[in-house]
């Protein structure tokens, strides 16, 4: 998952979105702690090879510390997907079940922008297919316009 910039707005996470960020974070602060670990040991190297691999290691650190921060900014200012209100219209947080013309199946949860993730299922409500699917009923048709029009039909709504 990427991170887009944070602003002051509120994000609202599925629960696996949040576990995947409490993920990254583990895996970003195991990473920065072999970096520091592995500076420590340069710092007993004292030529120009050591000095040049130190360089790289500290803005590797730097990185990984502002996407740290950024994270567990993310993580606090995140609210959970909002309970489903109604299952009879699509809004955040919403699971939709598509069928193209041919009869293939897609299912689809809408998904704040920085938790969206399409090859793992989830949307956001910001792409275009999510802006069409937003306040929309179950066997409602939605046109999407792009590469050819195509047509899918909202089929369920959960």
């Amino acid at each position: 998952m990427e991170t887009a910039e944070i602003t002051t707005k509120t994000v609202y996470l599925s629960k696996r979105g949040k576990k995947d960020i409490k993920k990254d974070i583990n895996k970003l602060d195991q990473e920065r702690r072999k970096l520091i670990r592995g500076l420590h040991e340069l710092d007993k190297i004292n030529n120009h090879d050591g000095r040049f691999e130190r360089m790289e290691r500290l803005a590797r650190l730097d990185a990984i510390e502002v996407n740290l921060d950024e994270k567990r900014k993310l993580l606090q200012m995140s609210q959970p997907l909002p309970r489903k209100r109604s299952r009879l219209q699509v809004a955040l947080g919403s699971i939709v079940e598509l069928m193209d013309r041919r009869g293939h199946r897609f299912i689809y949860r809408l998904v704040d922008s920085i938790e969206a993730d399409p090859s793992h299922g989830r949307i956001s409500v910001a792409s275009p297919l999510g802006q069409h699917l937003i306040g929309r009923k179950a066997s409602d048709t939605i046109t999407l316009n792009g590469m050819g029009s195509q047509q899918m039909r909202l089929v369920r709504i959960s």
